[in-house]
């Protein structure tokens, strides 16, 4: 019972130290405490008196003593409401965290503009401020500063923020560079199904990096010895395994070819900001990657990674799915081509303005007007493919959009093991969907949405599919502990609410 009392309390202190945009670290120096003692009190593995529990919430400017605790977070959604206005696009979820590994390369001060405030970011600070990394906000909490220390205290990682994260797997590439010998919690994240890191061992092992799982731990040494000496043929052309092999080549002392590589948008974003640590990449955009690496990197650098293009076109599906006129801001158009050639064969009025430059310089954006539209059922089948196809995690949205079309489509989301069955979730608010197999819907259309109260799928992209659908449903919805959509988005509710939807966030009593 008193550890469980524990527990509750760190949890009440961890929920108020990010709410106020803290680190630990920050924390820590306002308490004149050391940065493991508050991990230990947040993850309740300390005793804590009543006055350090008040000088915490003097702290933070939090009421932490309060009846009951900080249970999980659920949505009241009052549906049927028109969006209007314009709402602009946060920057890339995927690209920050990549970034945010990358960042472990560099010996000098990184500041990352912009960062996307999410619980799949906090994870990852929570880990990094653990090994001795010092992580904090600056200007007034829009811009995340990180300086690393000189030596990496690996076993003072943070084993509960690691295992909620499958970014954590990117701390390979860059570590194997610092350290002969580490280890590594599991990689977490969404459930979608067995996931192996197979493709990134064999990327990786080229390097010298050799993995043993155990226990719940990958036992990572490395030979010094091991170099690529010819070029490195992805198995799989996923993001995080190219991006694992972008961040180990960037250190490599000479030229690594990476082929098969994913041209994705948060490849790019982590291809540019390597640049700017003054490792030359060339063939950015394409399948082939040539990577002169620098074995030290010490250099002061300031990037702004560009927009989310799966924020955008879960917004693209709001307008849509409640029929709205939505104007869309900072869109980063060349990875919503496809998706929005799709949307123009079902009948989707929209337009947009001439291309601009986001804050790096490189990504073309735009700004996106959605107007109410008369859709059909697209003659073929949605199904994903890697960049320049239809984005995988954008595949969700078109379940959604094709509820609202007239007919059927076929979703052929063939990637995941299980993220198709979580779609059928929707038919528990009017949606007529049939699961064929564990990849395949089938979607009927139009729908008559209704209100429901549900649990919050445990995948990402369904779960805000889900949030989409009852906004659109008459009447007042409730979505249960949706931890998993702030993994992702920032402030979601609250900027919907901006352009018209009614939301509540709550918690039980």
């Amino acid at each position: 019972m008193a550890d469980d009392y524990l527990v509750r309390i760190g949890k009440l202190i961890r929920d108020a130290r990010q709410h106020r945009g803290w680190t630990q670290t920050q924390l820590a120096e306002a308490l004149a405490t050391s940065q493991s003692a508050v991990n230990r009190i947040e993850r309740g593995n300390q005793n804590i008196s009543l006055e350090m529990i008040a000088r915490i919430g003097e702290a933070l400017d939090s009421e932490i003593v309060s009846i009951g605790y900080a249970g999980p977070m659920h949505l009241r959604v009052v549906g049927g409401r028109r969006l209007s206005g314009s709402i602009d696009v946060k920057t890339s979820k995927n690209a920050c965290v990549a970034l945010l590994c990358g960042s472990l390369l560099n010996k000098g001060r990184t500041v990352l503009r912009r960062v996307a405030r999410i619980e799949e970011v906090f994870r990852l600070l929570e880990v990094l401020s653990s090994i001795g990394v010092r992580t904090r906000w600056i200007n007034d909490g829009a811009d995340l500063e990180i300086v690393p220390p000189a030596e990496l205290d690996m076993a003072a990682i943070d084993h509960e923020a690691a295992i909620r994260t499958r970014s954590i797997i990117m701390f390979l590439g860059p570590l194997l560079h610092r350290l002969d010998s580490f280890r590594l919690p599991y990689a977490g994240g969404c459930d979608l199904g067995t996931r192996t890191i197979e493709p990134h061992m064999i990327a990786l092992r080229r390097f010298g990096l050799d993995i043993a799982a155990t226990e719940g731990l990958y036992h990572a040494q490395v030979d010094r010895s091991v170099s690529p000496g010819r070029p490195i043929v992805l198995t799989e052309r996923g993001d995080t395994v190219t991006e694992n092999a972008l961040l180990a080549a960037a250190r490599h002392d000479g030229t690594t070819v990476i082929r098969n590589a994913s041209s994705n948008y948060m490849v790019q974003d982590l291809c540019f900001f390597l640049e700017a640590l003054g490792v030359r990449v060339d063939g950015i955009g394409t399948t082939t990657l040539t990577v002169h690496g620098v074995p030290n990197i010490d250099v002061d650098v300031d990037y702004s990674p560009s927009e989310d293009p799966v924020e955008a076109m879960s917004l693209i599906a709001a307008a849509v799915v409640t029929e709205s006129r939505l104007t869309i801001r900072r869109v980063p158009i060349e990875f919503l081509e496809i998706e929005l050639a799709v949307l123009e064969e079902m009948g989707l009025d929209h337009d947009r303005t001439i291309e601009y430059a986001a804050d790096n310089g490189r990504t073309r954006l735009v700004d996106l007007t959605v107007r109410p539209s008369k859709l059909e059922a697209p003659i073929d089948k949605i199904h994903p493919m890697p960049f320049p196809g239809l984005n995988i995690d954008n595949v969700p949205f078109f379940a959604a959009i094709a509820a609202v079309a007239q007919g059927q489509t076929l979703i052929h989301d063939w990637v995941y093991d299980n993220r198709a069955i979580y779609l059928t979730d929707l038919n528990r608010l009017g949606g007529r969907l049939q699961l064929l197999d564990p990849h395949r819907v089938l979607v009927e259309g139009p729908t008559r949405w209704r209100a429901a109260e549900m649990m919050c799928p445990p995948a990402l992209r369904p779960a805000v599919v889900v949030l989409l659908a009852m906004m659109a449903a008459e009447g007042t919805s409730v979505l249960r502990n949706v931890y998993v959509i702030n993994r992702g988005y920032e402030d979601l509710a609250e900027r919907l609410n901006s352009v018209g939807a009614q939301i509540e966030i709550f918690r039980d009593i």
